[in-house]
């Protein structure tokens, strides 16, 4: 894998076999994949998900993108004609594995994406913000322009929501592209390094969110931080212990004449004036927008500026001070009505933590077991490939430590909060970026390598870069079956907003659900299995539903779903005949009447007494 791969060898703006070999596998893989994720049937039957049931063309389709970008990497990755084939390589794998799911079926993946379109056609019809209304309201910067750039372009919201995945990782790609500039002048490990971002990036968090767009804003930052607002003199020399006092009065007289400069209002004294101080404008509103729309991606900014502060790279060394001071005033002031009643560190606890992300998620049908158990799998390789990297770079003293410390701080967020048992999913998702440039140092070759390639070296990376498509489909869309809606669900969610009156409660069996993509503001939304927690037999769980139900002021509808039954049994909280029991009972109850009924959903009206 560590064997020798072809140096740039200059073809100018020729077209060679090569390039157009390279070119053509690519269009072919983007033909065979849509092909064959377009004939997979919907509803997914698999507890695996979609790479149970994608035909094997599919797979022929990946291998030979794999093969082909190995192909094309031996070349000049500098010349301008494998520029362009390395781009559109790039562009077809992101069409592949993340946009799969929109060839499959016309319907956006997972409720949060339906729920995000209802919150910013709430804004964009209410006249003011209300933090009291819940958590998303009280960091409305991301729904704010959603809601304005839908109103303004007049796009059809559920293609937005559809191909959001597509569109969010193309400007991961853009961000990371140039902050990899910054770090490294191989053309070649440039291109490794967005490649093994995307075959790593399981995460499926670039769905349309607000994590999604601050992730993208985080990486800008960090750009800027690498290079525009890099400081000249770093602290740390040899093996030099870190000048706190030096570096809050800055670092060296350069950087500390250009801090002056700052807080005076000048420019700093450098060859472009004014390109440090507008990048620290930029980087500020940046940080600024992060924390008016997202919870958690304000603390990791904070993180990554401090680390790269205190080993010295960062010009204006006040800059984790401002951002603690930002992210404060809005929790203290905007955020507020959430923090009352959700103290930040309640959950801390490296054990909670563990049992939230790790222990929890391992239980339920040994399909979906098999699937978080390879999402641990891929994550841990990749990390196991970074450690090799780190340890190569470090014997050849050519570690960056600013990459490491990238990589490693967002493992601090880790035992601060639970964030629904998801915190260990985000975590992986901030370090990837540099996970992935650290294992190019292990899969690419070191400087001095011979001029013919190995062809066996060439054969082991396309093999491990296929490898880890196999592993990061599985675990992308190992939830397909609960979160890929068929058009029957769509239309049970249709008629609820039709039967549900303003004011009434809307209750569904889980969360997967379809729902609250419009009227947002005008129901109660609950779930069966928030209210009953861990006991959803029917003699527990039934009377409390009924009860609340019965009781709801403006009446209430219960919408039971395919999908949502599905990960009630996938995830152990329910099995099938239990559901089915609880289903029944609750339809034979006085005042419960089926209102609406398909193939995949019913509709319950409860009428109040």
């Amino acid at each position: 894998m560590t064997g020798a791969l072809d140096p740039a060898t200059r073809t100018g703006g020729r077209w060679k076999a090569r390039e157009v070999w390279c070119a053509l596998a690519g269009a072919v893989a983007l033909a065979l994949a849509v092909w064959a994720a377009s004939t997979v049937a919907v509803p997914v039957n698999s507890d695996l998900g979609l790479v149970a049931v994608l035909p094997y063309p599919f797979w022929a389709g990946v291998l030979l993108l794999n093969v082909a970008f190995v192909v094309a990497l031996r070349g000049d990755a500098a010349g301008p004609a494998r520029r362009a084939v390395m781009m559109w390589l790039v562009v077809v794998l992101v069409l592949v594995l993340f946009g799969t799911a929109a060839f499959v079926a016309d319907v956006p993946r997972g409720e949060v994406a339906f729920r995000h379109l209802g919150i910013a056609d709430a804004l964009s019809g209410t006249p003011g913000i209300d933090p009291d209304t819940d958590a998303y309201f009280n960091w409305p910067g991301f729904f704010a322009l959603l809601a304005t750039v839908l109103a303004a372009t007049g796009l059809d919201p559920v293609a937005v929501a559809l191909w959001a995945p597509v569109l969010n990782m193309g400007l991961w790609l853009v961000a990371l592209g140039v902050l990899t500039g910054y770090l490294t002048r191989d053309p070649r490990r440039r291109w490794l390094v967005l490649w093994v971002f995307c075959l790593g990036n399981w995460q499926d968090q670039d769905y349309l969110s607000p994590q999604a767009f601050s992730f993208f804003l985080y990486l800008v930052v960090v750009a800027l931080l690498l290079g525009p607002l890099a400081a000249r003199t770093p602290v740390l020399r040899g093996h030099r212990r870190v000048d706190l006092a030096g570096w809050w009065r800055g670092r060296s007289p350069g950087d500390r004449a250009d801090l002056m400069a700052w807080w005076r209002g000048r420019s700093p004294a450098e060859p472009r004036p004014g390109y440090r101080v507008g990048a620290l404008v930029v980087a500020l509103l940046l940080v600024a927008v992060i924390c008016a729309s997202h919870q958690l991606t304000p603390f990791m900014v904070l993180i990554a500026i401090t680390a790269l502060t205190l080993s010295g790279r960062v010009w204006p060394s006040r800059l984790p001070l401002i951002t603690a001071v930002v992210l404060t005033l809005w929790l203290v002031y905007p955020a507020s009505a959430y923090l009352i009643g959700n103290p930040p560190l309640a959950e801390a606890g490296l054990q909670g933590a563990t049992e939230a992300n790790v222990i929890d998620r391992l239980s339920g049908t040994a399909g979906h077991v098999l699937v978080v158990q390879i999402r641990i799998v891929l994550t841990l390789v990749l990390w196991a490939l970074a450690a090799a990297g780190a340890v190569r770079d470090w014997r050849r003293g050519r570690l960056d430590i600013r990459v490491v410390l990238l990589a490693l701080t967002p493992l601090l967020l880790f035992p601060a909060q639970l964030y629904g048992g998801e915190m260990l999913i985000r975590v992986s998702l901030f370090a990837l970026p540099f996970i992935a440039l650290q294992a190019c140092s292990v899969l690419l070759p070191t400087k001095g390598s011979p001029r013919r390639p190995s062809v066996r070296a060439a054969g082991a990376l396309a093999l491990t870069c296929f490898l880890l498509a196999v592993l990061t489909v599985t675990g992308r869309f190992g939830n397909a079956q609960f979160d890929v809606f068929t058009d029957d669900e769509i239309a049970a969610v249709a008629a609820v907003q039709r039967l549900a009156p303003p004011g009434s409660t809307i209750i569904s069996a889980a969360h997967p659900t379809p729902w609250r993509s419009e009227a947002y503001l005008e129901h109660r939304a609950r779930t069966i299995d928030d209210m009953c927690r861990s006991d959803l037999t029917t003699a527990t769980c039934g009377p409390l539903v009924y009860d609340y139900a019965r009781h709801s002021p403006g009446g209430a509808v219960v919408l039971l779903t395919r999908s949502s039954e599905a990960s009630l049994v996938l995830q152990g909280a329910s099995s099938a005949q239990g559901f089915d029991e609880l289903e029944a009972w609750l339809g034979a109850q006085d005042g419960v009447e089926l209102a609406f009924s398909n193939a995949d959903a019913r509709v319950y009206r409860v009428v109040t007494p």
